[in-house]
């Protein structure tokens, strides 16, 4: 599957470029084929542990070193890769692949800001064979550090599609013949009587505020997960549970 150029990618790449860290991050952007590298920096005992690709900028030093590039404790295991950001997947890329037989589901989150759980989100949506993530461009959180490492690899390898009017995505995923989910705690039906055997697209909004109105308007059903003791749950506990529920259907 191809990408393509972000909207605003010039804009971020003139800004600052993503720098990851920790092992896992840094290992899954060095596999992935589609992923461009600035800047590696390492320690001298990590060193031994990787292989660097040819051409790389390679700086050495220490752990305090390293940690001055990441955010203030953040785990970097001695690895900082610093990367351009992922070009991303158009919609209709993912939509053109979709079949009768594949009844994979598509992740769509309405301002879920926090780069965890998008991370976290992203992690789950890949372990469940989701098809795709789609965000808002505006009310999401940018490729980071935090995010790729929350993500556990993920974010290298999951459809990332970034929309300007959420609205609209929804509209071309119905015209598409997928069924459109929102997840909500007061909705009438649970989330498995929601789905049936359909392609299903998840819609999750942020802890804080929800799902807004005009995304509820543009989706088919809003439905919610069969919990009690609590009010709600994390959105990416909320995720996890949904993409679990669409895989147990066929087995």
């Amino acid at each position: 599957m191809g990408r393509r150029p972000h909207p605003n990618s010039q804009k971020a790449q003139k800004s600052a470029f993503p720098r990851l860290y920790g092992r896992h991050a840094v290992f899954a952007a060095l596999d992935n084929p589609e992923r461009s590298f600035r800047k590696l920096w390492l320690t001298p005992q990590t060193a031994k542990t990787i292989i660097i690709p040819q051409g790389l900028q390679v700086q050495y030093g220490d752990d305090h070193d390293l940690g001055r590039l990441c955010p203030p404790d953040a785990p970097h295991q001695g690895y900082v890769l610093e990367v351009e950001p992922l070009d991303t997947v158009w919609l209709g890329d993912i939509l053109k692949d979709a079949d009768d037989g594949d009844n994979r589901p598509i992740i769509v989150l309405d301002q879920v800001t926090d780069p965890h759980n998008v991370g976290a989100i992203m992690r789950s949506a890949l372990a469940f064979n989701a098809r795709a993530i789609v965000t808002q461009d505006r009310h999401s959180p940018a490729e980071s550090g935090t995010l790729a490492r929350s993500a556990s690899g993920a974010l290298e390898a999951l459809p990332w599609v970034r929309t300007v009017n959420l609205a609209r995505a929804l509209g071309e995923m119905g015209e598409a013949g997928f069924w459109r989910v929102a997840l909500d705690g007061n909705g009438p039906v649970t989330l498995e009587t929601a789905l049936g055997k359909s392609q299903p697209v998840l819609v999750l909004g942020s802890e804080g505020d929800g799902l807004r109105h005009l995304t509820i308007e543009n989706c088919d059903v809003v439905a919610k997960l069969p919990i009690s003791g609590v009010e709600s749950l994390n959105v990416s506990n909320a995720a996890a549970i949904a993409l679990y529920a669409c895989a147990r259907r066929f087995g």
